[in-house]
């Protein structure tokens, strides 16, 4: 596997706690999660709409936006959950606990996406192998949020 895909993938990971804690101290600004959110997807579609002006990405053709199965529309729906939840639960349960129990929830979808090949995943199926990484990484969570 390449080295810059696995180093981009723990640089993205190393970004998630990082956003829960300045996304958490906006909210406690300004005492609203929801509007904390908001404000971090308006300045995240900001950002993105530079990139992709400054890259002159094509625009789809309006055709081959109607004709989208309808879940793929809802990318942007799981974000904003996923923000607003940190935001919530940073304060509650910290960074180590919070990012240990997404770790875990992330595997335990991964295996299902995975097994089943959802939403365009690759068919890897459940293995013994990797329920034993699963319930390594639960464990884990348990040990980050006892002590």
């Amino acid at each position: 596997m390449d080295l810059f895909y696995l180093f981009a993938a723990m640089i993205a990971g190393a970004c998630a706690p990082i956003q829960a804690g300045i996304n958490a101290q906006l909210a406690s600004f300004i005492d609203d999660p929801i509007l904390a959110a908001m404000i971090s997807f308006a300045i995240g579609t900001v950002g993105l709409l530079v990139v992709a002006l400054v890259l002159r990405v094509p625009v789809p053709a309006l055709q081959t936006m109607t004709v989208l199965p309808w879940w793929l529309w809802c990318g942007g729906l799981l974000g904003a959950f996923l923000v607003f939840v940190t935001i919530v639960l940073v304060p509650k349960l910290g960074a180590a606990t919070l990012m240990a129990f997404f770790v875990a929830g992330q595997m335990m979808a991964s295996l299902v996406l995975d097994q089943y090949g959802l939403f365009g995943y690759p068919l890897h199926p459940v293995s013994f192998w990797r329920v034993v990484g699963i319930v390594l990484v639960v464990v884990g969570v348990v040990l980050i949020r006892r002590f």
